[in-house]
């Protein structure tokens, strides 16, 4: 039940330079959103987590998305490995939790720029707030409709100004080390259990997302050796940008105690004084406007791919006469975005988790999955190991969501739920709907 877009526009491909900087600016962007976990679960296990989860997290990810793409370059990425491994219903979950999933981090991304404007210009509440965030929206919509090669560029320019001020904390901070970063181990008079799971829930939320860039795969130059390539490079720079500053921080002025969110701008301010406290903030800012841009880019190629297959209108795979990109797609999910940043950051962070986490378990279990019903695709790169690499990458990311949905907040295991209990109503509906639909065409 395929159906192909109404017109084919040239799409510009964007080089592994411009790939690299999308894909680091999903995944990652800055060292913000994880500064909490400093006073939460302590410094020394923060910065364990930091340099151990990627191993049981981004890494496996990463190998699955390499050997995927490799073998299935398409857009949709992941949405069409796990139809392909199994079949329609898995796959229509796949793709229409990371796309509602989308809809709660873009607005969420959204809050928090305006958030952060407001330190600069208190008058920012209410309807204002929301006009913010509604101008950062229609913004990044633009550059969307530009294309690949315009949000690489501009994912490019927003990396480059944030590495300035953390790069600056860095070195600063490391000329100042006057404490042991990794003392106390866990905060005194806490429950080990409590900062373990509070702290590994949250660092397994920065590690994660790898494979969703997989969406945009027909977009790159040869992603059969651009996305691994992006891959191998990303990860490394991913934990630097999240371990030197929080260390630099820690050595520096030894006041774990004080972190909590947003707690790099103050950091940058006691490390290297004003011009270096505001340069972080403003880098926060740019982060989170490089945060959006990519994730429009990454989760607008899934209703596109949803709709060529049937499941959605078909009006949703026109493509922009002038640049190729879904555009309809593009604009609908800016719509969403939107009218969710009326909510506040914890209402949207909470339920997107649970999506999240079932999409990627979909992922790396395709990896098997496509392996035993299409061991004839030729991939160009496989998870090493063997049978036990296989096992690795897949049970390292299961135990890993497991443990962060457990150690969710009872409104995110609520409304968490009835989020992914939604997808498979939806997929009978849109089935439903398209049989109609071919009946008439008869």
């Amino acid at each position: 039940m395929t159906r192909s877009p109404d017109s084919s526009p040239v799409l510009r491909k964007a080089s592994l330079f411009y790939f690299v900087f999308v894909m680091f600016s999903y995944t990652t962007g800055g060292p913000f959103g994880l500064e909490a976990m400093v006073s939460t679960s302590g410094p020394g296990m923060s910065l364990i987590f930091l340099l151990v989860i990627p191993f049981f997290l981004s890494i496996p990810v990463s190998l699955v998305a390499a050997e995927l793409t490799t073998a299935m370059p398409v857009e949709g990425g992941f949405y069409r490995w796990t139809r392909a491994a199994f079949g329609d219903f898995w796959g229509f979950l796949s793709g229409w939790w990371n796309w509602t999933a989308s809809f709660l981090l873009g607005g969420s991304y959204a809050v928090l720029f305006a958030d952060y404007l407001t330190y600069y210009f208190p008058g920012i509440v209410g309807w204002k707030h929301w006009l913010v965030s509604f101008a950062l929206i229609a913004l990044i919509t633009w550059v969307n409709i530009l294309g690949i090669q315009m949000v690489g560029k501009a994912a490019t320019l927003f990396e480059i100004f944030i590495f300035i001020p953390v790069i600056a904390m860095v070195v600063i901070g490391l000329a100042k080390w006057h404490h042991n970063p990794f003392l106390p181990l866990v905060p005194p008079h806490q429950p080990f259990s409590k900062a373990f799971g509070v702290g590994l829930a949250l660092v397994i939320w920065g590690y994660s997302g790898y494979e969703q860039v997989s969406s945009v795969a027909g977009e790159v130059e040869d992603p059969r050796r651009s996305y691994p390539r992006a891959l191998a490079l990303v990860i490394p720079i991913s934990v630097a940008t999240y371990f030197l500053p929080t260390f630099a921080g820690l050595v520096a002025l030894g006041n774990w105690q004080q972190w909590n969110d947003g707690y790099f701008s103050t950091a940058a301010l006691l490390i290297g004084g004003p011009w270096l406290g505001h340069l972080m903030t403003v880098g926060a800012m740019v982060a989170n406007v490089a945060l959006l841009n990519s994730t429009m880019l990454t989760a607008t190629p899934m209703p596109f791919a949803m709709a060529e297959d049937g499941y959605l209108p078909p009006f949703l795979t026109r493509r922009h006469k002038r640049y190729g990109t879904p555009w309809i797609a593009i604009l609908i999910s800016a719509a969403i975005y939107a009218s969710l940043a009326l909510r506040s950051l914890g209402d949207l962070i909470t339920i997107y988790a649970f999506l999240r986490g079932a999409t990627t378990v979909l992922t790396v279990l395709s990896a098997w999955g496509l392996r035993r019903k299409r061991p004839d695709l030729s991939r160009a790169f496989r998870i090493p190991g063997g049978n036990l690499g296989l096992i690795y990458v897949i049970a390292t990311p299961f135990a890993m969501t497991c443990v962060a949905l457990l150690n969710s907040d009872p409104v995110a295991k609520r409304w968490g739920l009835w989020a992914l209990a939604a997808g498979p109503v939806f997929y009978f509906v849109c089935k439903w709907f398209a049989k109609r639909a071919a009946q008439k065409a008869w």
